[in-house]
């Protein structure tokens, strides 16, 4: 394995799933392909994980070089296109969302010309561009006996990184509200309500397994209490991808500036996203291998005072960099570690979730890292690639 790459674990991902599996059993699970395409070779199941989310053309095309079948896609996403919905229809994609009335009359319109039936859920609006209005949704449906598709439900996502039992109480609230005046107005009972409720994952203040568990617990009664009103299908992503994932990146630079010890990596921000992390004041889960071997780990407190475990007293502090040529290229701005060696590599644990999707991939062409699926075996699912040709004119 070469620096800087990833390393995503399948029974770590499973383990998350079932637990949530164990918490909801009678909630329809969809994964957000969005949190890491790379863990749907390591997906379980339809009976556990029911649907999969994708929000674009390209997310669907991975999905059917997957092996993901069509009658498991729930094809959302803020923009379609008629191209698009044709695809989805051609592939039959178990359920298409409707983000506007232009999204609707596209897919009213595919449903109208195609021999397929299509399945849609109206995304409502949290207040920002994604959805609908509640009128727009209410105005559909009452007159939903003229299309060709089959309305059969309705999709609400608010936001990530929810941690707080109000937050999800909110949500619930206005999903009932809109319901109401839809039975009230439209005659309209969901047969599914999408519901996304963004769970953060503890990244900087451990014990993190149990933290993320008892998040599950505190929000899992007002969930169980609407779903017994409404079927209800939760739609995850970081909160199932998140613990599955470490990055690996190596000291390739330590120099003294003004006082301050700073490290120069070969990887980056753009191959690393913890979300919070707040110009990279707070410390993740972060271990210490030299030749081979791990010698140091954090406690990842979040105080950035962690003593660390293993054969190494902590002993010096540090800033740890990345490659790119930008002052917001750190990945933790003060951290207490044996004194470094070059070639030391550094372990990011708990980045399963969109850092190796949602980085400036391209920024300063550096090559893309590799990427590892630990299965039983440890298989190369990517070879590091060159970015630079993608930021070459074509006439160069």
């Amino acid at each position: 394995m070469n620096t800087p790459y990833y390393l995503f674990d399948a029974s770590e991902f499973r383990e998350r799933i079932f637990f949530l599996k164990s918490v909801f059993p009678d909630k329809d699970l969809t994964f957000s392909v969005k949190a890491n395409p790379f863990l749907l070779s390591a997906l379980p199941d339809r009976d556990t994980i029911r649907y999969v989310e994708v929000c674009s053309p390209g997310e669907l095309s991975l999905c059917r070089a997957s092996g993901v079948p069509g009658d498991r896609i729930l094809y959302s996403g803020v923009m379609k296109e008629e191209s698009d919905i044709h695809e989805a229809f051609e592939y039959a994609a178990a359920i298409l969302t409707a983000e506007s009335r232009r999204h609707f009359a596209l897919i009213a319109a595919e449903g109208k010309s195609s021999a397929k039936r299509a399945k849609v859920i109206l995304r409502l609006s949290s207040g920002n561009q994604f959805g609908m209005s509640e009128e727009d949704i209410l105005d559909i449906l009452s007159e939903r006996e003229r299309h060709d598709i089959d309305i059969i439900g309705i999709h609400y996502y608010s936001g990530t990184a929810k941690s707080r039992l109000k937050q999800i109480e909110k949500d619930l609230k206005n999903l009932t509200s809109l319901l109401e005046e839809a039975e009230k107005r439209a005659s309209f009972v969901p047969d599914l309500v999408e519901y996304g409720p963004g769970l953060s994952s503890e990244y900087y203040e451990g014990p993190y397994e149990e933290k993320d568990r008892e998040l599950i617990k505190l929000v899992s009664e007002p969930i169980r209490e609407f779903g017994r009103r409404y079927r209800t299908g939760l739609e995850m992503g970081r909160f199932m991808a998140a613990p599955s994932g470490a990055y690996f990146t190596s000291v390739m630079d330590i120099k003294l500036n003004g006082g301050v010890n700073y490290v120069i990596c070969d990887g980056g921000v753009h191959q690393l996203k913890y979300h919070g992390q707040n110009m990279a004041m707070k410390v993740p889960p972060v271990s210490l291998f030299r030749d081979g071997e791990e010698i140091w780990s954090t406690e990842g407190r979040g105080d950035n005072k962690d003593t660390g475990t293993g054969n190494l007293p902590g002993g010096r502090h540090y800033c740890i960099c990345g490659s790119l040529c930008t002052t917001a290229d750190v990945l933790i701005r003060d951290i207490e570690l044996p004194e470094l060696i070059l070639g030391d590599i550094l372990c990011f644990g708990r980045c399963g979730a969109y850092s190796v999707t949602e980085g400036p991939l391209a920024f300063l062409s550096r090559n893309l890292p590799e990427i590892w699926l630990r299965d039983g075996e440890t298989r190369l699912l990517r070879e590091s690639k060159e970015s630079w040709k993608m930021n070459i004119p074509m006439s160069f």
